[in-house]
């Protein structure tokens, strides 16, 4: 793998994790623990099937800038 492939592969991972972790409601998980618990696995389910999209389109416009016109 080439030096611009890795760094593209870096980019994509750290946006996709970062893309993951602003979209998890975390106050509602830090501030009441137990009762979150069981609605934790829900959001989290949801969270992955609504952002799943967003971070195909996002690997999508890095390996190819040309799609997004």
């Amino acid at each position: 793998m080439d030096e611009k492939k890795k760094k593209k592969l870096k980019l994509i991972i750290l946006l996709s994790v970062i893309w993951f972790v602003i979209t998890l409601p975390l106050p509602f998980i830090i501030f009441n623990p137990t009762a979150a618990q069981p609605q934790l696995i829900i959001i989290l389910q949801i969270t992955i099937m609504v952002s799943i999209p967003f971070v195909i389109l996002a690997v999508a416009w890095t390996l190819k800038p040309e799609l997004t016109t």
